[in-house]
């Protein structure tokens, strides 16, 4: 169960997710957010390594909801047959991450996790982390149904700020090692952030080639 529950708390190391292929994303919105969030942003991402040409994986702001009573903004994220749905508060104290919820399951993280802190922050060497809660329902067709809790620790550190060459353009970014424990062992991950634009690299190693937004 426990093996069950680090499983799903680190797929937050794998943001994946395409349930039918969509028009491909064109520069049109504005964003000017440290983290952008405004609603209908869309990044498209290819695993590095494979062609531009492969199927890609999507991850798409959807605009405000609620998620275990708090008010949240929705993120989906699609791509070759998966799909889920992360539930994030983003203001002057960072990014914080509710939870997110799949087909089959829901997690739930208490305290929200800090993913990213405010942009000032943010300098090799910088470190921030926690404990969180976490809660694994399954979902049913009857509603939700518990399936596992336990503690996850958790440690972020900017490794470097450096400028990077993707398909998706030059981008001045941060390298950020994401740690992960439970009692089982750990995880370690690692994500490219650029500011005003957001991941360029996520942690599953998907690399940015278009977004629809400047």
């Amino acid at each position: 169960m426990r093996r069950y529950l680090m499983a799903l708390a680190l797929a937050l190391a794998a943001c994946a997710p395409q349930v039918t292929q969509s028009p491909e994303a064109r520069p049109q919105l504005k964003e000017v957010g440290f983290y952008p969030s405004t609603t209908g942003l869309e990044w498209v991402y290819v695993p590095e390594g494979e062609a531009l040409s492969a199927p890609p994986y999507r991850v798409r702001a959807e605009g405000p909801a609620v998620f275990e009573g708090q008010e949240a903004l929705r993120f989906r994220s699609f791509g070759r047959g998966e799909e889920r749905v992360y539930y994030r508060q983003v203001g002057p104290f960072g990014v914080r991450l509710l939870g997110f919820q799949d087909p089959s399951a829901r997690v739930v993280f208490t305290p929200a996790l800090l993913e990213y802190p405010p942009e000032a922050l943010l300098s090799p060497g910088y470190r921030w982390g926690g404990t969180v809660q976490v809660r694994v329902e399954l979902l049913t067709p009857g509603g939700r149904e518990p399936l596992a809790q336990g503690a996850l620790d958790y440690t972020m550190e900017v490794l470097e700020e450096r400028e990077v060459r993707l398909p998706a353009g030059v981008f001045r970014v941060y390298r950020i090692r994401q740690t992960f424990r439970d009692r089982q062992g750990q995880d370690a991950r690692e994500v490219w952030l650029a500011p005003r634009v957001g991941e360029v690299r996520t942690r599953e190693g998907r690399i940015l080639v278009e977004r629809n937004f400047n």
